[in-house]
C-alpha cells in the first residue's frame, strides 16, 4: 500500500538510496542516510519513507535500520512522531547539536570563542544586509523589533524575537554561507541571550541597540550597520560575562555555606 502524506496525497517515490553491501550494516546505513540528509534529498520537515520501504531500498534488515535511525535521532537529524512517522528536522537543529555538546559545561574562558564567532559572522552580515536587504527583508526585521518592544517584560517572547531579529538580518545579507554559519550557532545564541536577559535592564538596552541596527539598515549605511552590530555584540558579551560570574559566585557561596 502506498504511503500517504497527512494531506492525503501519495508522495512520489524517491530512488536515490542504494543497497548497502558492506558488513558493518548499522554504520553503513547511518552514513548513507546522513549523506542524503545533509544534501537535502529529503527536505526539512519532510516525512521519510516507512521502515519497510527503506529496508527494501537499502537491502538491509529491520534491526540494522532501526539502530541507524536511533543514532540519527540522537544526533538530532530526524524525529519520530508517534503514530505519524519519521520526519527530517531543521538543519539548524542538527547542525548546532555538536557545538552544543562542545560548549555545554565549558569554562567562561572558552565562551569567548562564541563571542568571536558572532562578531565575525554578524558584523559582516549587517554590512551586507544594509546593501542588499529587500523591502520584504526590512519588514521582517522590523516585525521582530516590534515584537521585542511589545514584550520587554516577557523574557521568553523577547528572547525569541531577539534571535529572530538576528537571523532575519543574516537572511537579508543574502549570503548563504554566512546565513548557514549563523544557523549553526543558533542554539548557542539562544543560550547566550537567555543568560544575559536574567540581568536587570539588559532587555531595554538590547532593544535600543537593535533599533540602531535597524535604522542603519533602513538608511542603507553598511558602515553604520556594522558599527551598530559590533557595539551591540560587545555590550552583550560583557553582560554574558557578568551573568556567568554571578552563576559562579552563587555556586561558590552555596558550597561555602554547605
Amino acid at each position: 500500500m502506498a504511503t500517504k502524506h497527512p494531506s492525503g496525497a501519495t508522495p512520489r517515490t524517491k530512488s536515490f538510496l542504494n543497497p548497502v553491501t558492506r558488513t558493518t550494516l548499522t554504520a553503513d546505513v547511518c552514513r548513507e542516510m546522513v549523506s542524503h540528509l545533509i544534501r537535502g534529498d529529503w527536505s526539512e520537515g519532510e516525512r521519510i519513507p516507512p521502515e519497510r520501504e527503506l529496508c527494501l531500498q537499502l537491502g538491509v534488515g529491520r534491526a540494522s535500520l532501526r539502530e541507524a535511525l536511533k543514532a540519527l535521532e540522537i544526533m538530532g537529524m530526524i524525529e519520530t512522531r508517534l503514530g505519524d512517522g519519521t520526519y527530517v528536522r531543521h538543519r539548524s537543529d542538527f547542525l548546532s547539536r555538536p557545538l552544543l555538546w562542545a560548549i555545554t559545561g565549558s569554562a567562561l574562558s572558552e565562551i569567548h570563542e562564541l563571542v568571536e564567532a558572532r562578531r565575525l559572522i554578524e558584523v559582516e552580515s549587517a554590512g551586507f544586509a544594509a546593501e542588499r536587504a529587500t523591502a520584504e527583508d526590512l519588514k521582517e526585521i522590523g516585525n521582530h523589533l516590534d515584537r521585542m518592544e511589545a514584550n520587554l517584560n516577557d523574557v521568553k517572547t523577547f528572547q525569541e524575537a531577539d534571535i529572530g531579529f538576528h537571523l532575519a538580518v543574516g537572511q537579508a545579507a543574502h549570503n548563504r554561507i554566512l546565513h548557514n554559519a549563523l544557523q549553526l550557532i543558533r542554539n548557542l545564541m539562544q543560550q547566550w541571550i537567555g543568560e544575559t536577559l536574567t540581568l536587570p535592564g539588559v532587555a531595554t538596552e538590547a532593544l535600543e541597540q537593535h533599533k540602531q541596527i535597524f535604522l542603519a539598515l533602513a538608511k542603507r549605511s553598511p558602515e553604520r550597520a556594522k558599527a551598530a552590530m559590533a557595539q551591540h555584540l560587545t555590550s552583550m558579551a560583557c553582560h554574558l560575562q557578568e551573568a556567568e560570574n554571578q552563576v559562579t559566585s552563587g555556586a561558590a557561596t552555596t558550597l561555602a555555606e554547605g
